[in-house]
């Protein structure tokens, strides 16, 4: 066995690194196409436990990264639960990381993660003063108080919050007579905590509360489906009515909602609610969609919009891009959003698309048929574009093996000054290869979860290539540290 030298180490550590965010961009512990939820699973847990051993202070920045919710989590969670050997500046940075992101996740997720860590005992001084901190912030105690009661009491007890001051900003104690002797007021001052009370007797009360709370009660009390989402529209999130516009209104080709704005809406969220609608439905509000999301794709797009020069994209839309149960349609609807991105990053008319299934009409694209990646990749790149981007799961089988064999003769033979720079950014990742499936060593592979990342996650891509360098991976995540923390540099990976 020879010994690594120094330079072949930090290339090592750089492709466990990126391997890590890979999965930690792409995987969500649910089942994929080609995997089990306990295959995810199992895949995951391993992954975290390797990089944070071994990598403790990158897997600390990941959280600075675009890495998805469930991932950011558990990788709280781990920080967390082992911080017996970490100094004192370690834990200052890490605590920074972790408090900015939990600003960002939803709060469920944060209430679920305030669950877990209480369940394992997690009670050092540290998570007490983070979770404190983070409730503390919050900019509606009531309504957290009424939307995820049990999150919050648990959270309250574990880390013996009191309530008052900013957690009861009138500092009347109706927020902890609410969660813990709800019997005990027989009114409440603050309306929507009355709400609550009034709605276990009265139904017209059920409707001043949120919509994921007055659903459960309005099933108990056996109000209509049809007729409690009527009464509910105008207090629902744009997310809400969307979620119910199918029983709202009577089926997949039903008029698109007067009641939501779609061009405001996250562009891989508007790509998966298009391909939601029927084909007819898509042909009839062709000109509205198209313009959402256009719209959106140019907002995602920011200060890189037609700065890509000419840009060729290879877009899977076989039948294992109908993702699973859990990711229903999840990884056509990447590869959807990624087409109106690579459009608004492309220069005027200097954009070519190819889907996998020959189609030419984005808006009607269904999952169907075989991956001929290796064709698809031949007809983008006699275009001569500046730039190649293929989306797909990397399951190239029509024939199998081709479009590896068609990059590497283009990097080693035909474009070995890389005049065109190709990335293939993957939306499923593969247990079995703790990492996204790559179609060929010479062409760098991202895991993507939301196209609205693609700019970010092609410039770490370049990364896999190994022309860079570990030293520069790790600076480029030390800037993004110093970026989501908001200082001039935290030294996270240094």
């Amino acid at each position: 066995m020879t010994t690594s030298t120094g330079t072949d180490a930090g290339h090592v550590a750089a492709e466990d690194v990126l391997l890590f965010v890979n999965a930690a961009i792409t995987a969500t512990g649910q089942r994929e196409f080609r995997s089990t939820a306990y295959q995810q699973q199992l895949s995951l847990d391993f992954l975290h436990e390797y990089v944070r051993v071994n990598y403790r202070r990158v897997y600390a920045a990941s959280l600075a990264l675009d890495i998805n919710d469930h991932n950011a989590a558990r990788v709280v969670r781990g920080l967390l639960e082992n911080a017996a050997d970490v100094s004192a500046e370690e834990k200052r940075t890490e605590g920074r990381l972790i408090a900015a992101r939990l600003a960002k996740l939803p709060p469920q997720r944060v209430y679920r993660l305030f669950r877990e860590l209480r369940a394992a005992k997690v009670n050092n001084r540290r998570t007490r003063a983070i979770m404190r901190d983070w409730l503390t912030a919050r900019p509606d105690p009531a309504h957290d108080a009424v939307k995820y009661r049990s999150g919050l009491k648990t959270a309250a007890r574990h880390v013996h919050l009191g309530f008052g001051g900013s957690a009861d900003p009138d500092g009347s104690g109706e927020i902890g007579d609410f969660l813990f002797r709800p019997r005990h007021r027989p009114r409440y001052r603050h309306q929507l905590l009355d709400a609550w009370r009034r709605a276990h007797y009265a139904q017209g009360a059920v409707e001043e509360l949120p919509f994921t709370v007055a659903e459960g009660l309005a099933a108990r009390r056996g109000v209509k489906r049809e007729v409690f989402l009527e009464r509910m529209a105008p207090r629902m999130t744009r997310l809400e009515r969307l979620r119910t516009l199918t029983q709202r209104t009577g089926g997949s080709d039903a008029p698109l909602p007067a009641d939501v704005d779609l061009t405001v809406m996250p562009l891989t969220r508007l790509a998966l609610y298009v391909l939601s609608l029927g084909f007819e439905a898509r042909r009839l509000h062709r000109e509205e969609l198209t313009r959402a999301l256009r719209t959106a794709a140019r907002r995602a797009a920011g200060p890189h919009a037609g700065s890509w020069g000419r840009v060729a994209a290879v877009l899977d839309d076989s039948y294992s891009s109908s993702g699973s149960g859990e990711k229903r349609r999840r990884p056509l609807a990447v590869a959807l959003a990624c087409h109106f991105l690579l459009e608004a990053l492309a220069g005027p008319g200097a954009y070519t698309a190819l889907w996998t299934s020959g189609r030419t009409d984005p808006l009607l694209v269904r999952p169907w048929g075989p991956t001929p990646l290796g064709f698809r990749v031949l007809d983008a790149l006699e275009h001569g574009p500046d730039r190649l981007v293929i989306v797909s799961d990397g399951w190239d089988n029509a024939p199998p093996g081709l479009a590896g064999e068609v990059l590497r003769v283009w990097r080693s033979e035909l474009d070995p000054d890389r005049r065109t720079a190709v990335v293939h950014v993957n939306p499923v990742y593969d247990a079995d290869a703790f990492d996204v499936r790559r179609l060929s060593p010479s062409v760098p592979t991202a895991g993507v979860r939301d196209a609205e990342d693609l700019p970010a996650l092609v410039e770490l891509a370049g990364f896999a290539e190994g022309r860079t360098g570990a030293a520069a991976l790790y600076a480029y995540l030390d800037r993004q540290v110093a970026r989501f923390v908001g200082d001039d540099g935290a030294g996270a990976t240094s």
